[in-house]
């Protein structure tokens, strides 16, 4: 009987602790990892959400890039951080499924060393090359790379992330070589597409329209189901002879595995709370990228199934990093 009651007060406790842990929270400033270089998709969305957090719970939003190995670096560091929500991963969630695959060891599991919060977005992946490339369309770049096997070169956030791997289907789909070259992010990736040192790039559409529509860049496709509204102009791949090719970039926020449901709860509803608003969806959409929200357990299940679609392509290509 005295076991019984020492159980049934400790799991009063922890019920206690909990709702108390949900009812505080958050106390002190929050800090969102992201683990690519400022400019690319994970940090303006991180920027953008921050501030709207702030305008709720009076609490700091700090970002921080922490940048290497194609985001293992930012996602190790809050896979080993403290369990309490205040440590989190904005991250392209492509990047966490893929690099099991990619690396012949890893400091995490994506799957296992996390607490998903929430989906964020999806932005379709842009096809863009420099304006000197004498093409047009996707089919007069097959044309044009078959021409010159090997002598492109393909701009990608890092080796094994979601980029560099629609580069690697794209070319196998259609039989052509180039060069890829791994940078420590999307938007260095753009800067050095824009500056002439590479040829051609997949990356997020939020990180690279801007840039087409500058005119900085020469867009030839997205790689989305359907035409995206915000940039009618360009075609999606599947209308451009690849049935199927749909990729891109999906957004979502992360916690170390352990942090208290009712913290992730109140996290998830308040994050989507903010993606609805008229305000939050116009701003994306404008960029060509679309509010992706659903409860924690939907992105979980989001990553474990990428980590196997992309497995296949991964061995098929034999792509590895150091």
């Amino acid at each position: 009987m005295k076991t019984l009651l020492r159980n049934t007060l400790a799991a009063a406790c922890m019920l206690a602790a909990s709702a108390a842990s949900a009812q505080n929270y958050p106390n002190k400033p929050i800090r969102f990892i992201v683990p690519f270089a400022a400019g690319g998709t994970s940090d303006i969305l991180a920027r953008a959400i921050g501030p709207r957090i702030t305008e709720v719970w009076n609490q700091p939003v700090l970002v921080e890039n922490r940048t290497g190995a194609n985001g293992n670096v930012g996602a190790d560091y809050v896979a080993k951080s403290a369990p309490d929500g205040y440590t989190m991963l904005l991250s392209d969630v492509g990047a966490l499924a893929i690099s099991p695959s990619v690396y012949a060891s890893m400091p995490y599991d994506p799957v296992k060393d996390f607490s998903p919060i929430v989906m964020v977005s999806y932005s379709p992946h842009v096809l863009a090359v420099h304006p000197s490339v004498p093409v047009s369309n996707v089919q007069e770049l097959i044309a044009y790379a078959k021409a010159n096997p090997g002598k492109m070169n393909f701009a990608n956030s890092g080796t094994g992330g979601a980029p560099h791997l629609a580069g690697v289907d794209f070319a196998a789909r259609t039989g052509i070589q180039w060069a890829y070259i791994p940078y420590k992010g999307g938007s260095a990736a753009v800067v050095d597409v824009i500056a002439g040192n590479s040829n051609v790039l997949f990356n997020g559409m939020l990180a690279t329209y801007p840039a087409v529509k500058g005119g900085r860049l020469k867009g030839l496709a997205v790689s989305a189901a359907e035409r995206v509204p915000s940039a009618p102009e360009l075609p999606t791949l599947v209308e451009s002879g690849l049935p199927g090719f749909v990729t891109g970039s999906y957004q979502g926020l992360l916690a170390a595995a352990g942090t208290p449901r009712d913290i992730v709860m109140k996290l998830n509803a308040e994050l989507t709370r903010i993606l609805s608003t008229a305000e939050m969806k116009e701003f994306l959409a404008k960029q060509g990228t679309e509010v992706r929200t659903g409860a924690p357990e939907a992105l979980g299940t989001f990553i474990a199934n990428e980590k196997t679609r992309w497995a296949k392509v991964v061995k098929e290509a034999g792509i590895k990093a150091e």
